[in-house]
C-alpha cells in the first residue's frame, strides 16, 4: 500500500510538473506572439518611412524644373497650348505630319538638319512607300568604296537619313555669321517647354523691338529665347508655302505644323507606346483582379479558422 502511494504521489507530481511547464511554454509563445506584431509593424513602419524619404530625396534632385538664373537669361515662359497629341488616348494628326514635313524640307531645312530620320521612318507616317523613295532619290549619297578605293556618288534610298544641309559644324557657323543651327531631330525634347517653347518662337517676332529692349548687332529680338536675341531672324510668313490640302498657310498654322512634325521626329514611338500602355493598363487589371479572387478563394479557409487549445484534464483512471 505505501509503495502504492508513492508510486501515486510521483505520478501526480510527474503530471503536475508537465501541466506547469506546459503552461510555462503556452505563456512563452503567447508573449512572443503579442510582441511579434509589434516588431512586424515597427519594421513596416521603418520601410515606409524609408521609403517616403527616398521620394522626397528623388523629387528635390529631379522633381523641380531647373531655370535659368535670371529672368532675362531665361526668356518668356511660352503660353500653355491644348495639344491633341499630348492627351492620353489621343495620336498624332498625320495630316499635319505631313504639312509639318513640307514646312521642314520647304523652309527649315536650308539651316537645320534633321540626322536622325532616315526616309523609312517617313513611310506611312507622313508618306507613302513610293513618295519617300522619290524624296531620297533626290538626294545623292557615298557609296562603297569600290576595287580601286574610290568613293562613287549614288541615289539616296530609304534607308539613308535625310541630309544635312552642311558638310560640318565649321560651314554652318561660317554661313550664318558665327552661329550653329541646331539639329532638329530632339529639339522639342530638348528645350523647356517642348511644343509650346517651339511655337511661341517662331511666332513670337514682333515688328520691331520693345522699347527700352537692346539687341545686338547682327541679333533678332524674340522674347521667348533665353537673352531675347536669337541669331534666326524671322522665317515664317503667310502663304510661304502651298499645302496640297489646301489647308490655308498662315505663320501661326505653319509654326503648329512644323511643331507637331519636330514633336514626331523626337517622339516617334509614340503612337505605339499609348496603345502599349493602354493594352498593359486593361490586361494588368484583369489578372489583378483575378490574383485577388483567388487569393481570397484560397487563403479564406486558412484566414477563418480558429485555433483552440485543449488542455490535458487532470484526474481521471489510473
Amino acid at each position: 500500500m505505501l509503495a502504492r502511494s508513492s508510486c501515486l504521489r510521483a505520478a501526480g507530481a510527474i503530471r503536475n510538473g508537465a501541466v506547469t511547464v506546459s503552461k510555462r511554454a503556452a505563456s512563452t509563445s503567447t508573449t512572443e506572439a503579442a510582441a511579434s506584431p509589434f516588431r512586424l509593424n515597427l519594421a513596416g513602419g521603418a520601410a515606409t518611412a524609408v521609403a517616403i524619404g527616398s521620394a522626397a530625396w528623388y523629387y528635390h534632385l529631379y522633381g523641380p524644373t531647373a531655370h535659368a538664373m535670371t529672368p532675362a537669361e531665361e526668356g518668356l515662359h511660352p503660353t500653355k497650348y491644348p495639344w491633341v497629341h499630348g492627351e492620353y488616348l489621343k495620336t498624332f494628326d498625320h495630316q499635319a505630319l505631313r504639312r509639318g514635313f513640307q514646312v521642314y524640307r520647304e523652309v527649315c531645312s536650308s539651316c537645320h538638319s534633321l540626322s536622325r530620320i532616315p526616309y523609312r521612318s517617313l513611310v506611312g507616317v507622313t508618306h507613302t512607300v513610293d513618295e519617300a523613295k522619290a524624296m531620297a532619290e533626290e538626294n545623292e549619297y557615298d557609296s562603297e568604296p569600290n576595287d580601286q578605293g574610290d568613293i562613287e556618288k549614288r541615289p539616296g534610298k530609304l534607308s539613308d537619313y535625310l541630309p544635312s544641309p552642311y558638310t560640318n559644324d565649321e560651314a554652318a557657323r561660317a554661313a550664318n555669321n558665327g552661329a550653329l543651327p541646331p539639329d532638329l531631330s530632339l529639339i522639342v525634347k530638348a528645350r523647356h517647354g517642348g511644343c509650346d517653347y517651339i511655337f511661341s518662337l517662331l511666332t513670337g517676332y514682333p515688328e520691331e523691338p520693345p522699347a527700352g529692349a537692346v539687341v545686338q548687332e547682327g541679333l533678332n529680338f524674340n522674347p521667348y529665347f533665353p537673352g531675347t536675341g536669337i541669331a534666326m531672324a524671322r522665317v515664317l510668313y503667310n502663304e510661304l508655302v502651298e499645302y496640297e490640302d489646301g489647308t490655308p498657310a498662315t505663320t501661326s498654322q505653319m509654326a503648329k505644323d512644323v511643331t507637331e512634325f519636330l514633336n514626331w521626329a523626337a517622339e516617334p514611338e509614340m503612337d505605339q507606346r499609348k496603345k502599349m500602355g493602354m493594352k498593359v493598363i486593361i490586361i494588368g487589371s484583369a489578372l489583378f483582379a483575378l490574383s485577388v479572387w483567388v487569393k481570397r478563394y484560397k487563403w479564406s479557409p486558412i484566414k477563418t479558422r480558429k485555433i483552440a487549445y485543449n488542455p490535458p484534464q487532470m484526474g481521471g483512471k489510473h
